[in-house]
């Protein structure tokens, strides 16, 4: 029944609707539920946090801190094994595969299961971020709207893309950001078609956000930059390339899993209470550690001497930059724990967080010496987009994030300085962002686009499902009068289950054959084994890697173990034109 309301759906949408337009008020649609979806995941993040305050009222304070975030973590293992069957993906670079190998199409229980998993990892202490959950929530509305209303691979991508938008832009109020992280990260190129979906859905998150949660997440506090302080904002820059090296390192090793020989609810009890410890040494780092970066945006230092059990040492200067020192580099180590022992959260916040401090460090490092005084607001302010600049290699999207959510267009030059650097220096060591590396050294996936358009289509579309199968005991002189009523030059010899036995090259055999029906031969004494067999589930990349690399023209393929027809190299390259030419044609749409 459903399948029919679909259906119906479907023609009537293409009989009164340009597809141009329909890309379009479907950008919209998936920007409205976007804009609910990131409004849901703050609503239940702030439960989380009030239940885990109420739970930390009965217990003696610097205790909550070892056990909370276990609590957290094990409910989210539990929810993720028990509920979703393991079948939830986490992660940006999950959205990438799916883009890459699966035509852009994500399980429709991504919709809520990050909302209710990352909400109950960070909303009980653990030190991660919502932006990554609130993505792939984005990324999974965008592409069953494109499921529903069966669009082709290409148009998935661009309301996959739309989604993450409209769910970046109504987390941090940014439309411009959110637009731009799309396209710096998931997409990787800038056109029309592409470019107009996304803001659209982008600009209906926002309003949707601002509507129902008017709370903005930063204040606005930076103030003008001055020459003098230019200096620093190199070294800024500097520093920023390289803490972005050691997050996209440390975590992204450590987001890999700990405690991989255990269990994976004794990992979660065990990774959490390590980060309880951690938490419990340094509060600073629990949960996304928003409120902290708000204060020292505003310049308020002391604000880091709260629930410390230590806090009377961090009235000497030194030994608050020590303290500072120490946060930069233990919050991408806490956000690996929390989610490498199974927590669900993303390396954005912890990104931000660390960037901020590294501002923080430079600032108030160079304001003890009395040299100058430097502006801790407009340090932090840059020193996150520095961060975020180097570990995403998106440095548009660095800088206008974080003029966006801190009113701090007046420094674009330092952000722009500083976030250049930064992601220069992060390219000389790591030559994809942290979500690539791992797609390339996993799954052996390239960024490229020629590999997504091959991917985008489909291995059926190319199949040569017209074929002649012969078996092997078959006598030569009865497949010589078969050759009489067929072009074909490429046989399959299959046995009576349909298996492939061989395959007969005409090409090869052709001077050989009149021999071969004189001296009595079988098809098997003239048929060989393929050089490759093509599965029919196979990447198009992949079979094309195998033409390339095997200079053949043609391989069977085979479902399920039964042949089931040949594919021509020349069949793949006329049908990778016509995605190419669909592709432009679109463009011009758009453009009209």
């Amino acid at each position: 029944m459903f399948k029919t309301f679909t259906h119906k759906v479907n023609r009537w949408r293409l009989k009164r609707n340009a597809q141009r337009n329909f890309l379009i008020y479907c950008s919209v649609f998936v920007g409205l539920i976007g804009g609910l979806a990131a409004v849901t995941l703050k609503f239940l993040v702030h439960l989380m946090e009030e239940l885990s305050r109420n739970i930390s009222s009965h217990l003696p304070f610097h205790v909550i801190y070892v056990f909370l975030p276990a609590l957290g973590i094990f409910l989210t293992v539990a929810w993720q094994h028990i509920v979703n069957r393991d079948k939830m993906q986490k992660g940006i670079g999950k959205i990438l595969y799916n883009i890459k190998k699966n035509r852009s199409n994500i399980r429709s229980n991504n919709l809520y299961s990050h909302l209710i998993t990352s909400s109950l990892t960070v909303g009980f202490g653990g030190s991660s971020g919502l932006e990554a959950p609130i993505v792939c929530t984005g990324a999974a509305i965008g592409s069953n709207v494109g499921k529903f209303f069966n669009l082709s691979p290409y148009e998935k991508t661009v309301l996959l893309a739309a989604g993450t938008s409209a769910g970046i832009a109504a987390v941090f109020n940014s439309p411009i950001a959110g637009v731009l992280f799309s396209l710096e990260i998931l997409i990787g190129e800038i056109t029309i078609p592409t470019f107009i979906p996304l803001l659209i859905a982008s600009a209906t998150g926002v309003v949707v956000a601002k509507m129902l949660y008017s709370q903005d997440l930063f204040h606005l506090v930076t103030v003008g930059w001055h020459m003098s302080a230019l200096p620093f904002y190199v070294i800024l820059g500097v520093l920023s390339g390289w803490i972005s090296v050691y997050i996209a390192k440390v975590g992204g090793q450590l987001e890999k899993g700990i405690f991989l020989k255990q269990n994976r609810y004794v990992r979660a009890i065990a990774g959490g209470l390590l980060l309880g410890l951690m938490l419990m040494i340094l509060p600073t780092l629990f949960g996304e550690g928003y409120h902290y970066l708000q204060q020292i945006l505003n310049g308020n230092v002391d604000v880091l001497k709260e629930d410390i059990i230590f806090g009377s040492w961090l009235d000497n200067p030194w030994v608050m930059l020590l303290f500072i020192a120490a946060l930069v580099f233990a919050k991408i180590i806490a956000a690996g724990i929390t989610i490498g022992s199974g927590g669900n959260g993303g390396s954005f916040a912890p990104t931000m967080f660390t960037g901020a401090f590294l501002g923080l460090f430079v600032a108030y490092a160079v304001n003890q010496t009395g040299l100058i005084e430097l502006s801790t607001s407009n340090f932090v302010a840059v020193g996150m987009a520095g961060a975020l600049s180097g570990v995403l290699h998106a440095p548009l999207t660095a800088i206008f994030l974080i003029a966006e959510i801190t009113g701090g267009y007046v420094l674009f030059i330092p952000l722009m300085i500083v976030s250049a650097m930064s992601y220069i220096i992060a390219r000389m060591f790591n030559k994809h962002n942290m979500y690539w590396s791992h797609l390339i050294h996993d799954d052996n996936i390239q960024p490229d686009e020629d590999f997504s358009l091959l991917n985008a289509m489909r291995l059926d579309s190319v199949i040569n499902y017209d074929y002649k199968a012969i078996n092997k005991n078959m006598p030569v002189a009865d497949f010589y009068k078969i050759l009489a009523e067929t072009k074909a030059n490429i046989f399959a010899v299959l046995n009576i289950e349909g298996s492939l036995e061989g395959v007969i090259w005409l090409d090869e055999i052709r001077k050989s054959l009149f021999t071969a029906v004189q001296e009595g031969h079988t098809v098997e004494d003239i048929m060989v084994a393929p050089p490759a067999i093509i599965d029919h589930d196979e990447p198009m990349s992949e079979v094309m890697e195998a033409f390339d690399g095997l200079e053949v023209w043609q391989l069977p393929v085979v479902k399920d173990g039964v042949f089931i027809g040949f594919i021509s190299k020349s069949a793949v390259l006329n049908k990778y034109r016509e995605v190419i030419i669909h592709k432009n044609q679109q463009a011009d749409l758009f453009a009209r």
